[in-house]
């Protein structure tokens, strides 16, 4: 039993290894930069619709994007992160993809 356990763990701990060695996986982030021109509530309204955060995380995003200039919404491979990123591009807001 003890044995099937550490052999359990080990196909765990490598697997998470493994996931975590896959540069697909989150090799990518997406930034959203401040601007003069959206509003805190189209820039919430914005993250909670393509982004799908709560109205609590997007609100936080949007003062750290206001105060620090920039803040990344959302990271994964660069193929899940480009709709999101057009999706927000679309609506106005300033947002990049970067490694």
């Amino acid at each position: 039993m003890l044995d099937n356990n550490i052999k359990m763990q080990s196909k765990e701990q490598l697997e998470e290894d493994v996931l975590l060695a896959d540069p697909t996986v989150l090799d990518a982030k997406l930034i959203v930069y401040n601007d003069d021109f959206n509003t805190f509530d189209w820039v919430i309204e914005s993250f909670v619709k393509i982004c799908r955060h709560t109205a609590t995380q997007a609100e936080q995003l949007s003062y750290i994007i206001h105060f620090k200039g920039k803040a990344t919404v959302k990271s994964g491979s660069r193929s899940i992160l480009r709709p999101y990123r057009d999706a927000l591009v679309d609506r106005g807001l300033s947002a990049v993809i970067e490694e």
